[in-house]
């Protein structure tokens, strides 16, 4: 199989502006001889990455790639997996969001066909991290006000 790639330059201030105002009122429809389909959601993700990356005024490369290896198999026993959409839902922040941190590999992902899934105890570990962070720096603020005031 050999593998094709093809650059395409970034796009004109103008064109810019108008795909950024698309993508954040949520218009995004693609028509394949003159009808809307509907993209499975890993294609879909592809198609709003790069567009996004237009919508910033960066030049793109698409390029083939060869087949992801498969997924480790599962441990035995039922494990709550979820979808992307119930994952973000749970941690209380946006899809996309959650997308992100799945890509850099901050929250382990799974891959069934060309669907993420999440395991519930990969998102409380995360949830946890973030937590500890937070109170984290919370102390580090409290110990320079205290040694700010004047009784200090």
């Amino acid at each position: 199989m050999s593998e094709s790639s093809r650059t395409a330059p970034a796009l004109p201030d103008k064109d810019t502006l108008a795909l950024k105002r698309a993508l954040a009122a949520g218009d995004v429809t693609v028509f394949v001889d003159g009808t809307a389909l509907r993209l499975p959601e890993g294609a879909r993700d592809a198609v709003l990455d790069l567009l996004s990356r237009l919508a910033e005024g960066n030049p793109v490369t698409l390029s083939s790639a060869a087949p992801a290896p498969m997924d480790p198999p599962l441990p035995a026993g039922p494990v709550p997996l979820l979808t992307t959409s119930q994952a973000a839902a749970a941690a209380g922040i946006s899809h996309t969001y959650l997308r992100n941190l799945t890509d850099a590999g901050i929250i382990p992902v799974q891959y069934r066909g060309s669907h993420r899934r999440i395991r519930m105890e990969d998102v409380q570990s995360w949830l946890e991290s973030q937590q500890a962070a937070r109170a984290a720096r919370a102390a580090g603020d409290a110990v320079g006000n205290s040694a700010d005031s004047p009784g200090a």
